[in-house]
């Protein structure tokens, strides 16, 4: 019997490290699938502009050198070096939109899930399936009736058709909120009516504190769709001056289309910030996603 049940034991082990090395091996793939083309740009950043064109590629550079970030950090968009950096006046324009776009945004997307999540109002069930529809509907769609509303407006050429729409929350955000604080017990915002809370004062004092990793995970969220913005800034921008990152990186790749050094040194200094965001706030972006909808 004994030898029975160690022969059984050892037939389940080996199934079972079967299975881990076939996934082990999956997964090792598919991050290597993802992370090559990253080496691949950040090595190259880093070489010559001969050994950046050179057949066979490089995994390691034969020649260091820093020249494709000069390029990046220095020069503007004509290629001379006395001017501004166009990918830093990028990088300025587009953190002037975006941070306080995602801040205002996060307010107002969290106070609506609020409402939606714990008040009672006449019609919420149907404001709310109203607000999902509208998930539904492409933004090409709306693309040319906001350009006339702007144009119209003479705001075109401002900052104002980026920043305004996502200040008023967007679908998406309200929704993941929403399911955030559903999770939250109804006892602690009857215990706040109790104390004399007001909405706002339970909105304030226990909804957004608990709401902080959803807040995290979301603004994150929204913070990499305005900054990976292109199609936006190209239609309402044309003056330069004014050109947030991506319309920058476009126009200096441009610039530099043979010199794949210098345009994989912008690609790379064009990530540093939501790489760094990414691993400062990656704990609560975390836990803001797994807790979604969850008994807290």
């Amino acid at each position: 019997m004994t030898s029975e049940k160690s022969k059984t034991r050892l037939r389940r082990f080996g199934r079972y490290m079967k299975r881990n090395i076939v996934a082990y091996i999956v997964l090792t793939a598919a991050a290597l699938f993802v992370l090559i083309p990253f080496y691949v740009i950040f090595v190259t950043s880093f070489k010559t502009q001969l050994e950046a064109i050179g057949v066979p590629f490089t995994f390691i550079p034969r020649e260091f050198t820093l020249d494709g970030y000069a390029n990046v950090l220095l020069r503007d968009a004509s290629g001379g070096a006395m001017g501004v950096s166009t990918v830093l006046l990028g990088f300025y324009n587009t953190f002037k939109t975006v941070i306080p776009m995602t801040i205002v945004c996060l307010f107002t997307s969290s106070i609506s899930a609020f409402a939606f999540a714990k008040l009672r109002f006449p019609c919420k069930k149907i404001m709310f399936t109203v607000l999902l529809a509208s998930m539904m509907i492409p933004g090409i769609v709306t693309l040319m009736p906001a350009y006339l509303i702007y144009d119209s407006l003479l705001l075109t050429d401002t900052y104002v058709p980026l920043i305004l729409p996502t200040m008023f929350g967007t679908a998406t955000c309200v929704f993941f909120l929403r399911q955030f604080i559903m999770g939250i017990p109804d006892s602690l915002v009857e215990a706040a009516k109790m104390d004399g809370l007001g909405l706002f004062g339970i909105y304030f004092r226990i909804i957004l504190p608990l709401c902080l990793p959803a807040l995290f995970a979301q603004g994150i969220l929204v913070f990499m769709g305005g900054y990976n913005d292109y199609f936006g800034p190209l239609i309402y921008l044309w003056s330069p001056e004014k050109y947030t990152l991506q319309i920058s990186l476009m126009y200096f790749v441009g610039l530099y289309d043979k010199d794949y050094a210098t345009v994989m040194a912008g690609c790379v200094i064009s990530m540093i910030p939501l790489i760094v965001l990414y691993l400062c706030f990656q704990k609560a972006f975390v836990q803001g996603i797994a807790t979604s909808g969850m008994k807290l």
